[in-house]
């Protein structure tokens, strides 16, 4: 595992190879430091679901029962935490990637799975990038598999969440939320989860996946007189709302959420038309990026 730094004079991250996860990320103020990530109190360079980002490859969330069919093909695959039943996130958050390009303000990093547990055999890469106030993250996936199958790509950022803290990000259409945290029905986006225009986070477990969305969105720290907006590749045509509980998570006290841009929805692989995953035959590949700004107004 290596830990390192990228920078320039407005940003800083902080960045591990284990789960090619951020650990910080922030903007350089006259006073100091501005965080744009919640930056955990984790060491850094523990696990990645512990950071303050991390890359979802081969595609994100969960599938029911861990059971999918695919081109007439039924697959299975086995969890990959001790606290979830489901296969959760890929494979990208739990490997240890390899360093394949570094410089003071970017990296490249790369891995292979040929996870036992799982049907996708497959390469990535995750390339960050720092260029003046905007942090560029980028993910490509192969194939290397012998078959095709459905892939998709994401981000799992955790955001701090502050008295004051607004989020704009609008969609037209989320998914309600059943048992082991698997989506049910999709509905019109109620009045508190409309984030069309900016408003504040509700206090209280979320945990939705939004569709219909723009790519755009931007998140306000009034008390911080800071805000970062972040743009998506059109592939990223969805995101994930998460905000915990007290009651599930002990010492939790709405002090960060997390805001997930997909390119598909949890339990895709069961919806109809694959909800945005990509059939990926042999050596075929999938990319995109988001970007981050940071603005400061002192």
């Amino acid at each position: 595992m290596s830990v390192f730094i990228l920078e320039n004079d407005k940003l800083g991250l902080h960045f591990s190879t284990d789960g090619a996860a951020i650990w910080r990320f922030f903007a350089k103020g006259r006073a100091g430091e501005v965080p744009l990530m919640h930056a955990p109190s984790a060491t850094v360079g523990g696990h990645a679901g512990q950071s303050a980002c991390f890359p979802l490859v081969p595609f994100g969330n969960r599938i029911r029962n861990n059971l999918f069919v695919f081109e007439g093909v039924a697959y299975s695959l086995a969890p990959n935490t001790d606290w979830d039943q489901h296969y959760l996130h890929g494979d990208g958050w739990t490997t240890e990637w390899s360093v394949a390009e570094r410089a003071p303000d970017r990296a490249r990093v790369v891995m292979r799975n040929d996870s036992a547990g799982s049907p996708y055999v497959y390469g990535a890469a995750q390339f960050l990038v720092l260029e003046g106030t905007t942090l560029t993250l980028s993910l490509e996936v192969v194939n290397r598999g012998a078959r095709a199958l459905p892939f998709g790509l994401g981000w799992h950022p955790y955001f701090p969440l502050t008295a004051g803290t607004t989020l704009q990000a609008p969609a037209n259409a989320l998914w309600l939320e059943g048992a082991n945290w698997l989506p049910t029905d999709r509905v019109v986006v109620p009045t508190d989860l409309d984030f069309r225009t900016a408003r504040q986070l509700p206090r209280r477990w979320v945990n939705h996946g939004f569709e219909g969305w723009n790519g755009a969105c931007e998140i306000v720290w009034p008390d911080r007189e800071a805000r970062l907006k972040l743009d998506s590749d059109p592939l990223f045509g969805r995101y994930f709302l998460f905000v915990s509980d007290p009651n599930f998570d002990a010492g939790y006290n709405y002090e960060y959420f997390a805001f997930e841009p997909m390119s598909h929805s949890a339990n895709a692989h069961n919806l109809r038309d694959g909800a945005g995953l990509r059939r990926l035959a042999p050596g075929e590949s999938l990319s995109g990026s988001i970007r981050l700004t940071a603005e400061l107004e002192s």
